[in-house]
């Protein structure tokens, strides 16, 4: 993974991370061990899934281009029915809160949303990649277009 795609994965995990330990004081607070449970099991979830996505789409990036933005929506749109899934299958389970898990799931991905979005746009990633042209050879090239006109 190049650095500037690892300071952006680290750029949201690391404040989602904090979110969720806030989440985990509150739900710990509120519910006790469920509470803790659940926003733990909601944190970690939004962290893998969407530190996953966004790994993806970098190595989509640049695999295969012109399918980025295509390949974006249905990354969302995976993490999402992923998470619906998750969401049915433990919609009855007495291992956690499920009002503190849901709540921890929302924050925490607000959070990545937000500090991804600020890391991609503090981010100096080049639009295009510029070709390097040797010193000579761009003079070289200015000169022969100043004796031809």
């Amino acid at each position: 993974m190049p650095s500037n795609d690892a300071r952006i994965l680290i750029q949201s995990a690391v404040p989602t991370a904090a979110v969720g330990a806030v989440a985990v004081a509150v739900g710990g607070a509120v519910e006790g061990g469920q509470g803790v449970i659940g926003a733990v099991i909601g944190a970690l979830l939004v962290i893998l899934l969407m530190g996953t996505g966004l790994y993806v789409m970098q190595w989509i990036a640049r695999s295969i281009p012109h399918l980025f933005q295509a390949m974006g929506l249905m990354m969302y749109m995976t993490q999402i029915l992923l998470i619906f899934v998750f969401i049915a299958l433990f919609k009855d389970t007495t291992l956690f809160h499920p009002k503190v898990f849901a709540l921890s799931l929302l924050v925490s991905t607000l959070t990545w949303v937000a500090a991804q979005a600020r890391a991609t746009m503090k981010a100096k990633t080049f639009y295009v990649d510029p070709e390097p042209t040797p010193a000579g050879n761009a003079a070289g090239k200015k000169d022969s277009a100043e004796r031809s006109s």
